[in-house]
């Protein structure tokens, strides 16, 4: 009778602590919350300052400086220069376990530079990059939900470290597997990445986007008057052109899964000189990492052809690479749930008209052709975010990005939050308009909510972290080990982007935030939020009467 007894308060006591630590759990994450409301200012300021910069992928100097001095009066210890490269860093702040990565991307779009707020094209410096993406919101958004986070962990002395970072040049996608391979992600027990979307959403599993290769292909050849003795030449140029035809004609015998495309970056001097170098630049995205590798050496064959043809010489060199993407199935699911408590910002008539007014300026209510119904566009307003999962290995889907490489290093997750708007191209400067604007800054602050939430989950539920890897090692990497598509000897390709940030950035640099002086970019600016032209205005008008 003793011994039942015995462990029948050994049971409730248990129960106790365990609800005790729940109700502790439940506590933190609503303080959190709430405090991150006030943080609102900051995460404004910085997803301001990064637009402002408009810098490419491997040139984020300006970004570099900000954010790391940001993070060191925050307290936070920082290493720059990882990885070999010059705009890359890490910044750990508190002890011991678990270690969490919290990560975001810097980089931003070539000829992509737009003013905020504006529902037409409208390029602050004429053929600049810009942010035609929106990756200068997610540091902004990881460093207010890490400093809610900072304050609740000095306080109640919770063990644990946050490690924040950049994904650099991930539009080159050119830097996270030499994070990878040179062993930063190493002692790290998970990562939270955050990229902006138009809701909030997360996925687990794979979710049927494509890795890829960036190769470039370089013909050298021997430079003749073109006019008095063009047959003294062997023209690289032409290497380059018959590869590329063999290439486009290879294409109908290839996977329906692949895709690929190139550009010649390099095409010879002028029309008078036989080219004795030229190169072409082109992305190898396949479904798997064995389909990858088989797409890349026919690649290699088909310049080889393109060689013999032409009596050149060629090289190759990889500037950059990704694996296909399998996220952590427990960490998402808390983030769901986590992203279910937060639910959409609220969006002002102004932030619903700039939305509007854009899509009808770019076609939205169109995509591929079929039809979507006209009520249906603006910023969602549904409170239940995305969650998808499962295994797809046929899809049309294309995209890559190399957080899959972290994913496959250790349990990661990749959180959206609604700071862009709807249908739009991508990679374009319609994608900007929305990135220095409330619909940034209220989509930040939901983002941080929920990370700062999920984060909370894994500092104060150990068992969380012990699924998260289980789910790793039994179901995610059972069948599969990553092996790295940059090789020991590749390093990465940090000249990329120079000369165009060169060009523009003097002019660029006539136009950074200063905070100091205006509470916004669009006051800064002198931009009317929102602005548009007469006719989208009747445009809007009329799709709110046919409702």
């Amino acid at each position: 009778m003793r011994k039942i007894l015995f462990l029948l308060g050994a049971v409730l006591s248990y129960t106790a602590s365990a609800q005790t630590n729940a109700d502790r759990l439940e506590k933190l994450k609503a303080e959190v919350v709430k405090d991150l409301d006030n943080y609102y200012n900051t995460g404004q300021q910085i997803n301001d300052m990064l637009f402002s910069f408009s810098e490419l992928g491997f040139q984020e100097v300006e970004t570099f400086t900000y954010l790391t001095d940001f993070l060191q009066k925050q307290g936070f210890t920082v290493q720059k220069g990882i990885a070999g490269m010059p705009t890359a860093w890490i910044a750990t702040w508190g002890t011991g376990k678990p270690v969490i990565a919290i990560g975001s991307y810097v980089d931003c779009i070539p000829k992509a530079s737009q003013k905020p707020g504006v529902a037409y094209h409208d390029p602050i410096v004429e053929g600049a990059p810009g942010h035609g993406e929106g990756h200068n919101s997610g540091q902004a958004l990881n460093i207010i939900a890490a400093m809610a986070l900072k304050k609740i962990m000095e306080r109640e002395k919770i063990p644990g470290t946050l490690m924040l970072w950049p994904g650099v040049a991930e539009e080159l996608v050119g830097a996270k597997a030499f994070y990878v391979r040179d062993g930063y992600f190493k002692n790290v027990d998970a990562c939270i990445f955050t990229h902006v979307g138009n809701n909030l959403g997360v996925s687990y599993g794979d979710a049927g986007n494509n890795g890829l290769v960036s190769v470039r292909f370089t013909f050298e050849g021997q430079a003749a008057n073109a006019a008095g003795a063009p047959w003294r030449g062997r023209s690289a140029l032409d290497a380059v052109e018959l590869m590329n035809i063999g290439w486009n004609f290879k294409r109908e015998h290839l996977e329906l899964t692949q895709r690929s495309h190139y550009v010649i970056d390099d095409g010879g001097d002028q029309p008078n000189v036989v080219p004795s170098k030229a190169s072409v630049w082109y992305y190898f995205r396949e479904r798997t990492y064995p389909d990858i590798k088989k797409l890349f050496e026919t690649g290699v064959k088909i310049a080889e052809g393109a060689a013999l043809m032409t009596d050149t010489k060629f090289t190759y060199e990889v500037l950059g690479s990704a694996w296909p993407g399998h996220f952590n199935k427990p960490m998402a699911e808390a983030m769901y749930r986590n992203m279910k408590q937060v639910g959409l910002p609220t969006w002002s008539a102004e932030d619903q008209l700039l939305a509007k007014a854009t899509q009808i300026e770019l076609k939205a209510s169109k995509v591929e052709g079929l039809a979507t119904k006209l009520d249906t566009i603006g910023l969602p307003t549904s409170a239940k975010p995305v969650m998808s999962m499962g295994r797809m290995t046929l899809t049309m889907a294309g995209g890559s990005d190399d957080i899959a490489d972290i994913s496959w290093s250790l349990p990661t997750v990749v959180l959206r939050y609604p700071s862009n708007i709807p249908d739009l191209p991508g990679h374009h400067w319609s994608n900007a308009i929305s990135m220095a604007t409330p619909i940034a800054h209220k989509g930040i602050v939901a983002g941080a909510k929920a990370e700062a939430m999920t984060v909370l989950d894994l500092l104060l539920q150990p068992e969380l972290v012990k699924d998260s890897w289980e789910y790793y090692k039994t179901e995610q990497t059972k069948d599969l080990t990553y092996t790295p598509l940059a090789g020991p000897k590749d390093i990465p390709a940090i000249y990329l982007n120079k000369e165009i940030m060169t060009q523009h950035k003097p002019n660029l640099k006539k136009y950074y935030y200063n905070p100091a002086k205006y509470k916004t970019y669009l006051e800064q600016l002198g931009i009317q939020y929102p602005t548009l032209r007469p006719d989208q205005k009747e445009q809007v008008q009329k799709l709110g009467e046919k409702k």
